[in-house]
């Protein structure tokens, strides 16, 4: 009898972690739930395969990827509602953080079906926990845009939040993105750039954004592998200087309802003097407060 079902009726979905680079991070109990499962939902069943063959794990597999999971969501529930257990894993790390998986988790929730965590590896966490940024408040951007235009407005949106930013990024678009990064974010900001974590050639680099092009010119292995890229949250602001005037405000508002955040801090900045950097977080500021009404 499988001793993984916990109710006669139903069965238990669980949520699955497996190793990002080394095999050995794979615990014991995720081993052990692996196999006595009735079926595992893997993300590429090529790729799982190996893994599972080297812990000798026979449990049968099925495809549960972005392009399907909506549609094997419906069959998979109907095999938990029949009180069989069901296995989730992706290609590496936990399931969901930027993997497929949701749509079954919600219907999961919602058909009354128990849903189990066995934790393990995440690559945004094991950044985080290396990187020497603060980890008291954090946010995980899944990826950026692929476009440097849509990037930059992408990045402009986390340029003063206070918190350490996470994002994933492609070994071919890595200097790209950092070239974006430092076009937006002021040049003391601190950043981090892990790669291939738990693996041969993991690499964790920390320096600021001034230094950052020489650092990554001095990597010939940058551009291989996976990325974890994370980046010092906005730090909070020291006295009313570094606040507009209730009419210079009143001004950049005006502006920002004629033309582009960019143009309207260079009209401002040119008008009042003020720093670009300042007039650029009150314009943000008022941007999202429009948004928001």
């Amino acid at each position: 009898m499988k001793t993984v079902r916990t109710q006669d009726k139903k069965g238990t979905l669980y949520i699955i972690a497996t190793p990002i680079g080394n095999l050995a991070d794979l615990s014991f109990r995720a081993i052990e739930t692996l196999k006595e499962a009735d079926l595992i939902a893997a993300e590429d069943t090529r790729h799982a395969r190996p893994l599972l063959d080297i812990y000798g794990i026979k449990t049968p597999l099925t495809s549960y990827h972005e392009h399907n999971e909506q549609e094997a969501s419906t069959a998979l529930i109907r095999h938990l509602a029949a009180g069989r257990s069901l296995a989730v894993i992706s290609d590496a790390g936990t399931p969901l953080i930027n993997d497929p998986g949701f749509p079954l988790v919600r219907k999961a929730k919602d058909a009354g079906i128990d849903v189990v965590p066995i934790p393990g590896c995440c690559a945004l966490i094991a950044a985080l926990s290396v990187s020497g940024l603060a980890t008291n408040r954090f946010s995980f951007e899944g990826f950026p845009p692929r476009k440097s235009s849509a990037r930059r407005s992408w990045l402009e949106k986390l340029l003063n939040n206070p918190r350490t930013s996470i994002f994933y990024e492609s070994s071919h678009r890595i200097k790209e993105c950092v070239h974006d990064i430092r076009a937006v974010f002021p040049s003391t900001r601190e950043i981090v750039i892990a790669r291939e974590l738990t693996k041969l050639h993991e690499t964790v680099i920390k320096t600021t954004l001034r230094d950052i092009d020489l650092v990554l010119q001095n990597d010939p292995f940058i551009e291989k592998g996976e990325l974890v890229v994370l980046l010092e949250g906005a730090p909070p602001l020291k006295d009313s200087q570094e606040m507009l005037h209730r009419e210079q405000e009143r001004m950049l508002g005006i502006l920002l309802q004629e033309c582009s955040v960019k143009t309207a801090v260079s009209i401002a900045a040119k008008i009042t003097g003020i720093r670009k950097r300042i007039i650029y977080r009150a314009a943000l500021r008022l941007r999202d407060a429009n948004s928001r009404d």
